[in-house]
């Protein structure tokens, strides 16, 4: 496939450095993860060099992360002076039978697996042995790196849109490496120092500036100051809103444990009916996909004769303005969804409303995620974990939505059949991730079977979920 630009920062973001911080807690772990399910085995060879091309081709591929002095300031990330190629890609097999099943098992565990913080955060395996004679490539990547949209970006350096193409060309990886070593990349205690220095250096002087620069054009322009205290009191609300832990009437569904275990299942729907439906219902297909997870928990809820009057969920917005950067460029946005009993079509309108509410006020106002995660960096590592603890506890079930290749492609000589995302549960209940590939929604559900007792009755409630919503859009 055609590579396009692809731009990383060497220093994190606070949210990114938040992500890498909580981590000491494994239950809040951040990776995310892929299973490509292709038509026949994968050629390990030929992968091995797509792998490498794309190390080549992509600084961060071969670069560790560098913390500070004292979290003064995000980590940054410098080359790894002993990349090892072989210690990110693997070849395995699957025991007989190679059921569907032991796949999501041996991928599941894979992705719980902490990375070596001393390394590059990625690993890529090629599983043999499915039935049916097909083929797996399993994708792990931790999400500092970038988020789901850029993890597809990253996927163009190797795929491809025919079956049969050229081998890729042998890189010297060694040789990559001496070329792009840059003379200031120390890790040690005088690098570290110079690092944190400089970056609360340049931080207080970009506050002075813009509170200088501020107070000038407010003496000219006294609605300017009238509208700056506005805006501050706006994001005081959301961000109460976003941190608040416990609703004004708790919710009793089921899903009160947490734990390290995870359980990992999929199911599809067809693109051109979710589309249909959600025009039909006035909406779009994040709405239904996030309606019908909601669907879902209720259908599990009321199997168990329980009736719940709400759920706390939260759903990604996108802040990402420039397709060629990496890294990081999302909120996630918490919110309350109905759990009572109602109509497919006006529950599919509460959550659209309640959707719409909260991006807006995402989209409307200054960096927010970025503003917390920047404040709590400096708190105390055991202070910041048990907060997030806290938070994700407090959600039942988290969504994302990743729009992937519209066409059919291939990896490695295998027509992909299905590419499964697998979204970080990071101490909530459940996370479902839907990607879109070649007129089908692909979805992941990773749950805590801690807190989901019944993994296979949440999957069964889900998919019919999904079906009742396409009904209520005229499709079934």
């Amino acid at each position: 496939m055609a590579e396009r630009e692809f731009r990383f920062e060497q220093k994190m973001t606070d949210a990114e450095a938040m992500m890498w911080n909580v981590e000491h807690d494994p239950r809040l772990s951040s990776n995310i993860g892929s299973i490509i399910i292709c038509d026949r085995p994968l050629d390990p060879d030929v992968m091995r060099k797509r792998i490498a091309s794309a190390v080549a081709d992509i600084p961060r591929m071969r670069e560790r992360v560098a913390p500070v002095l004292g979290r003064l300031a995000p980590p940054v990330w410098i080359p790894d002076p002993e990349f090892d190629l072989d210690f990110h890609y693997r070849h395995v097999s699957l025991p007989s039978p190679g059921l569907d099943t032991q796949l999501y098992d041996l991928c599941t565990r894979l992705l719980q697996e902490p990375f070596d913080r001393t390394r590059p955060l990625w690993l890529f395996v090629v599983i043999d042995g499915l039935q049916g004679g097909r083929g797996v490539l399993f994708s792990k990547m931790h999400h500092t790196i970038t988020d789901g949209e850029g993890a597809v970006r990253l996927a163009e350096h190797y795929m491809d849109l025919e079956r049969e193409t050229p081998s890729p060309a042998d890189v010297d990886l060694t040789e990559v490496l001496d070329r792009n070593k840059r003379p200031e990349d120390g890790d040690d205690f005088v690098a570290s120092l110079m690092r944190t220095t400089g970056h609360t250096f340049r931080r207080f002087v970009g506050i002075a500036r813009r509170t200088l620069g501020e107070v000038a054009l407010a003496a000219s322009d006294p609605a300017r100051l009238a509208e700056g205290a506005q805006n501050l009191r706006k994001a005081i609300t959301s961000a109460q809103s976003q941190l608040q832990t416990s609703e004004p009437k708790e919710s009793n569904n089921l899903w009160k444990q947490r734990s390290r275990h995870r359980r990992f299942d999929v199911l599809e729907v067809s693109f051109e009916d979710a589309r249909k439906a959600a025009k039909a219902l006035g909406g779009t297909i994040n709405d239904f996909f996030v309606t019908g997870a909601t669907m879902g928990a209720v259908k599990y809820h009321e199997f168990n004769g329980v009736e719940v009057d709400h759920f706390n969920a939260t759903f990604v917005v996108s802040t990402r303005d420039d397709s060629s950067a990496g890294g990081n460029s999302f909120t996630p946005s918490k919110i309350r969804v109905p759990g009572e009993k109602m109509d497919p079509a006006d529950r599919f309108a509460a959550v659209q409303n309640v959707m719409g509410a909260r991006r807006g006020e995402v989209t409307g106002g200054a960096d927010l995620m970025g503003a917390i995660s920047g404040l709590a960096n400096l708190l105390p590592t055991s202070v910041v974990t048990g907060i997030a603890r806290s938070q994700a506890a407090s959600v039942d079930f988290a969504t994302s939505n990743v729009r992937g290749a519209p066409l059919e492609v291939y990896v490695a000589g295998g027509k992909v059949l299905a590419t499964y995302p697998m979204g970080p549960v990071a101490g909530t209940a459940w996370n479902i991730t839907m990607m879109s590939y070649a007129g089908t929604l692909f979805m992941g559900v990773h749950s805590d079977p801690a807190a989901v007792s019944d993994t296979d009755l949440l999957t069964r409630s889900l998919k019919d979920a999904y079906r009742e919503l396409l009904a209520a859009g005229g499709v079934l």
